[in-house]
């Protein structure tokens, strides 16, 4: 359902706002699912620094310069008053003080992982103009989508050898395989289809880095739930589980094709 959406605000210039605020709604439920993750440890975040910390971050991202890198010291800014909102929030709270670390902790990674890393991908639709922006965003989701419909049947399907059983089960290395193979076979056919402007030499290499940052943002996810017990973050996508289960390998690879785009087409 809210993949033509999706397409729709990525191939059609106007519909750039859409997106962005399609990623910001992403990105809000990931962040107060890893918040409800932390209170299976009893740890309670801070709601409002965090949610104030996380929209200017997105701001900033969105407010990118074309063909420039986000603003660094605005982001210092925002971390160093987000970090001591979390503190004092802390403090003010009361007891018990012995959380008073972990609380803070967590309010601020929540923030970075999730904002400070998908904020490249509003970055990405904003800072190269609407035609490289486009391929750029299609290339992306088109490798990361197709390798993880890869992996996951291909896994089932021929799964034998389990590449990190006590993080996730499911996950085997045939099925890394499968998935390792569709990216590459979709970087080419990305090139060839609209993106002629990206040579071969370097759509390969960039799936295929794509593909194994992306397995571990995956890894690193069901290693937060794991810690505390959880199969999934939520249950808001049937049979999915939660938002941040749907966007763990786009969040690790949004500063990827962000900062190779940045690079390679300055």
């Amino acid at each position: 359902m809210l993949l033509p959406l999706l397409i729709a605000s990525i191939v059609v210039a106007r519909l750039e706002l859409l997106f962005a605020l399609m990623v910001a709604v992403a990105l809000v439920l990931s962040l107060l699912e890893f918040w409800m993750l932390a209170r299976g440890q009893q740890v309670r975040a801070d709601p409002v620094a965090g949610i104030l910390g996380a929209s200017a971050l997105f701001v900033i991202f969105y407010f990118t310069e074309p063909h420039r890198p986000p603003d660094l010291l605005a982001i210092l800014i925002v971390l160093i008053l987000l970090t001591i909102c979390a503190l004092v929030t802390a403090m003010l709270r009361g007891a018990p003080f012995e959380r008073m670390i972990t609380s803070s902790a967590v309010t601020v990674f929540g923030v970075l992982y999730i904002f400070l890393l998908g904020g490249h991908l509003v970055a990405t639709r904003t800072g190269f103009g609407d035609e490289l922006s486009k391929h750029l965003l299609s290339f992306f989701f088109l490798v990361l989508m197709g390798s993880d419909s890869a992996a996951y049947y291909g896994g089932r399907a021929f799964g034998r050898h389990k590449m990190a059983p006590t993080v996730s089960p499911g996950k085997t290395w045939e099925g890394a395989v499968a998935g390792m193979l569709a990216s590459l076979l979709l970087a080419a056919a990305a090139h060839y289809w609209f993106f002629l402007e990206l040579p071969l030499k370097f759509a390969l290499p960039l799936a295929a880095v794509m593909n194994v940052v992306g397995v571990l943002g995956d890894l690193t996810e069901s290693a937060l739930k794991r810690s505390v017990g959880k199969k999934d973050t939520a249950q808001i996508l049937p049979g999915h589980g939660g938002m941040l289960d749907r966007i763990d390998s786009l969040l690790f690879n949004a500063p990827v094709i962000y900062y190779f785009a940045l690079a390679y087409f300055r």
